[in-house]
């Protein structure tokens, strides 16, 4: 049997991994390009979180296998330059499910696995952080705008803006 590789080492230059992951987040997300997608971030033992994508021809195949939260082993996925702006992890690639992916159950990894980095908030003022990778902050909040339709990138975009409270 295949040793469990951890995520840290994953390379595109195979497809025959074996990872133990939790998954720490999971949505589900429609584009006109893309079609309905499964998004998830995977976390493993070590804390290295990992990108997915379930792309649409697959949503149906694997759809009942993920939940949030549970612990799998998956085996044999594909691996991907991971790039652009918004990325929910710094990890390089990203993991693309394939027709001959495998999910497995497997023993919980621990609760303390939260995949929760909050970064400093003067760094975000700043403007000392990296742009292209999603931030934890945390912090109450205090108010929320209405969802508003602003132009991003040449595209109309959904906006919600959070104010949190700031404290001495």
């Amino acid at each position: 049997m295949a040793a469990i590789t951890d995520v840290c080492d994953l390379k595109p230059f195979k497809s025959m991994w074996k990872i133990r992951v939790k998954i720490l987040r999971l949505w589900k997300q429609y584009s006109t390009a893309g079609g309905l997608t499964i998004e998830i971030v995977l976390i493993d033992s070590n804390g290295v979180k990992i990108k997915v994508s379930v792309k649409k021809d697959l949503v149906n195949q694997f759809d009942a296998f993920l939940s949030q939260g549970s612990s799998k082993i998956l085996i044999n996925f594909s691996l991907n330059p991971s790039c652009g702006s918004y990325r929910t992890t710094i990890h390089p690639y990203k993991i693309g499910f394939l027709s001959t992916t495998r999910v497995r159950c497997c023993d919980a990894l621990p609760d303390e696995l939260t995949g929760f980095e909050p970064v400093n908030y003067r760094d975000i003022l700043d403007g000392s952080l990296n742009t292209d990778y999603l931030v934890d902050v945390i912090g109450q909040i205090v108010e929320v705008t209405p969802i508003e339709v602003v132009l991003a990138n040449g595209k109309d975009t959904k906006k919600i803006t959070v104010e949190l409270l700031k404290k001495k």
